[in-house]
C-alpha cells in the first residue's frame, strides 16, 4: 500500500508538469489541435513508472525529487511518444490504450504521428534546460542517455526488430535482446539518469544498471503473462493479442509455468543489485516486487 501511494503521488507530480508544459491553445491556433492530441496522449493514465524510477534512484545519491522531475517528466513524454507510435496502424495497430481509444483513433493517423514526434523532441528540450540541472555537463549527459534510449540501438531499434520478428521462430537469447531495446532501454535511461543527476560514481552506476536490465525484463516478461492470461478490461488495453500476431515472447517460448519462475528469479536479481545501498534501494526493491505482481 505505501508503494502504490507513493506511486499515486509522483504520478501526480508528474500529471501536475504535463498539465503546465503542456497549455492548450486557442482554436484559432494552427498548433491548438496537435497540442490537443499531445495532451491526449500524455495526461490522464498511465503508473508513471519510469519517471517514478529515475526520482528514486536520484534520491539515492541525495538528490530532492524536485531536482529530479524535469528529467522524469522528459522521460515520460519519450514514452507518450512511443505509445502513440507503437499504436499505429502501421506498427501494432492497436485500438484502445489505457482503457480509451487510441490516440490515431480519436485525432486520425497524420495528427497522431505528429504528437508522437512533438512530445519526442518536448523531452529533448526540457533536458536542454537550466531548470533541469544547473551544470550543463549533467545536462548533455542526460541528452545523451536518452538518445541511446530511444533511438536505433534502444527502443526504435527494438520495436523494429519486433516487427521483423512477427511470425518468425525466435530463440530465448534473441527475444531478450529485443525485449531489452524496445522495453528496457528507458528503465535503463531512468535509473542512470538518477546516476547522472547525483553524480554517481562507476560502482553505483553499474549496480543501477544491473537492475535496471533485471527490472526491465521482469516487466516485459509480467506484461506478457498479463497478454497471455490477463483480462483486457483491466488492463486497459488489448488482450491475447501477442499470439495472435505471432509474436516473439518468452511467455510463447518457456510457457507460463516457466515463465513465471523466470519472473521470479529476476525479482531476486533486482533485488541483489542493490544490495550495495542498504535500507536506501528498500523502495526500488519494492519497485522490482510490484512489477512482478501486477495484473493490470
Amino acid at each position: 500500500m505505501a508503494l502504490t501511494k507513493e506511486l499515486e503521488r509522483i504520478a501526480k507530480l508528474i500529471e501536475d508538469r504535463l498539465d503546465a508544459l503542456l497549455r492548450p491553445e486557442p482554436a484559432a491556433s494552427g498548433q491548438a489541435r496537435l497540442i490537443e492530441a499531445m495532451r491526449y496522449a500524455a495526461l490522464g493514465g498511465g503508473k508513471r513508472l519510469r519517471p517514478f524510477l529515475l526520482i528514486e534512484s536520484a534520491r539515492l545519491f541525495g538528490v530532492a525529487e524536485e531536482d529530479a522531475l524535469d528529467a522524469g517528466v522528459a522521460l515520460e513524454c519519450v514514452h507518450c511518444y512511443s505509445l502513440v507510435h507503437d499504436d499505429l496502424p502501421s506498427m501494432d495497430d492497436d485500438t484502445v490504450r489505457r482503457g480509451r481509444p487510441t490516440a490515431h483513433i480519436a485525432f486520425g493517423e497524420a495528427t497522431a504521428i505528429l504528437a508522437g514526434d512533438a512530445l519526442l523532441t518536448l523531452a529533448f528540450g526540457i533536458l536542454s534546460r537550466p531548470s533541469t540541472h544547473r551544470d550543463a555537463g549533467v545536462r548533455a549527459e542526460l541528452i545523451g542517455l536518452l538518445a541511446e534510449a530511444a533511438g536505433v540501438h534502444g527502443m526504435a531499434g527494438g520495436q523494429a526488430l519486433d516487427l521483423a520478428a512477427e511470425g518468425q521462430r525466435l530463440g530465448p537469447m534473441e527475444v531478450a535482446k529485443m525485449q531489452a531495446m524496445k522495453t528496457g532501454a528507458l528503465f535503463t535511461f531512468a535509473c542512470g539518469a538518477g546516476a547522472a543527476l547525483g553524480r554517481a560514481d562507476a560502482v553505483a552506476r553499474g549496480a543501477l544498471a544491473a537492475y535496471a536490465s533485471a527490472f526491465g525484463q521482469a516487466f516485459q516478461l509480467a506484461d506478457d503473462l498479463l497478454d497471455a492470461k490477463g483480462d483486457a478490461a483491466a488492463m486497459g488495453k488489448a488482450a491475447a493479442k501477442d499470439a495472435g500476431r505471432g509474436k516473439a515472447t518468452l511467455v510463447a517460448l518457456l510457457g507460463i509455468d516457466a515463465a513465471r519462475a523466470r519472473l521470479d528469479a529476476l525479482v531476486d536479481d533486482a533485488e541483489a543489485a542493490l544490495v550495495a545501498f542498504g535500507k536506501r534501494g528498500a523502495t526500488l526493491k519494492e519497485a522490482a516486487r510490484f512489477v512482478a505482481a501486477r495484473r493490470a
